[in-house]
């Protein structure tokens, strides 16, 4: 039996969510006059493209390029336009931004869809507090003063709560978690739980993070999470007054992770080590999809050492858009959302 919901014609679906669906506009109008207002420029980047990143547990959809001549490449939709935009960054040192649709496979809930909107933008000269300056004023300028999500109101208009990954473990955990990086065993013991069958020192570190950091953070105010363990770097640059720790940041809101941001690496040949061992990650991770592989990205790599200081954001349109609207499902606020 289908679900009474999805099987409803498009039209009357599309009728019910429709305020929540002109909501949407009036964001994406606002987010737009926001970043020309500022200076930025526009960009499209290809979406099926051959390398479509590097993120160990991400799954992505393939597809494949027939030339005229016949000739077959295999593509993949992309799961950020991250890199591309980067080389744009490189080649002209503009600040960018970009509306773009990503694809995740192997996903679904009332936060995540196969197929959604981000927006992400890159500011030469940024550093990561400028970046979240940045982030808090785009709330303001999109968002109303409170927004309700759950049982939770969050304010917009006060400052938003800084604070490092450390610290978070630190007060909701009660660990050190930079002194036990690496080490699950320790990490377990320190606290005070079970280590799982095969659990990495990641695995623990996000069971941690779901189960006592992000049911206490982004409560009252949206949230940055900082300063993010070096293994969790990911494309952001270490800090140099410790470089146990990543210049990275994520924001949360009524336990919704909006964006995740970086004070970009410039650095090809640290950039390349980290795609190496991400590689041997996800391939450990998922040893039945070892056919699916793709090549490195030697076209970015090779504009990364032309790239100025920079920082970066991702931040979940869609979710954005469902804080403006007061909705729980990322259906509600795409045009024919999956369900």
């Amino acid at each position: 039996m289908t679900d009474s919901v999805t099987s409803r014609p498009d039209p009357v679906h599309i009728a019910d969510r429709l305020p929540f669906l002109l909501r949407r506009n009036l964001v994406l109008r606002g987010v737009r006059a926001f970043f020309d207002a500022r200076g930025y420029l526009e960009v499209e980047t290809p979406y099926a493209v051959p390398t479509p990143g590097e993120e160990v547990h991400l799954k992505v959809f393939a597809t494949e390029r027939t030339g005229a001549d016949g000739s077959r490449q295999k593509l993949w939709l992309h799961t950020s336009p991250e890199f591309a935009m980067k080389r744009i960054v490189a080649a002209t040192g503009l600040p960018v931004y970009q509306l773009a649709r990503v694809w995740r496979n192997a996903e679904g809930s009332r936060l995540h869809a196969h197929e959604f909107t981000m927006l992400e933008w890159y500011r030469p000269g940024a550093t990561l507090d400028g970046l979240m300056d940045e982030t808090e004023t785009l709330l303001r300028a999109v968002l109303p003063p409170v927004v309700r999500v759950g049982e939770d109101d969050i304010g917009i208009a006060a400052p938003f709560e800084r604070l490092t990954v450390a610290e978070a473990f630190r007060r909701h955990v009660g660990v050190d978690i930079l002194a036990n990086e690496g080490d699950a065993p320790a990490l377990a013991r320190a606290a005070g739980c079970a280590l799982r069958n095969g659990e990495t020192w990641e695995d623990l570190f996000f069971r941690l993070m779901m189960a006592h950091v992000e049911p206490h953070i982004g409560r009252t105010c949206p949230t940055f999470l900082t300063h993010w363990p070096a293994s969790q770097a990911a494309l952001a640059r270490r800090d140099p007054a410790d470089p146990r720790v990543a210049l990275r940041f994520e924001l949360y809101a009524g336990g919704i992770e909006l964006a995740n941001a970086f004070e970009e690496l410039t650095d090809s040949t640290e950039q390349r080590q980290r795609f190496v061992t991400d590689r041997a990650r996800r391939l450990a991770s998922y040893p039945h999809e070892a056919g699916l592989d793709w090549p490195v990205d030697e076209a970015f790599l090779a504009a990364l050492d032309s790239l100025p200081p920079c920082a970066g954001i991702a931040l979940g349109f869609d979710r954005l858009v469902m804080l403006a609207a007061g909705t729980g499902r990322i259906a509600d606020v795409q045009w024919l959302g999956e369900g």
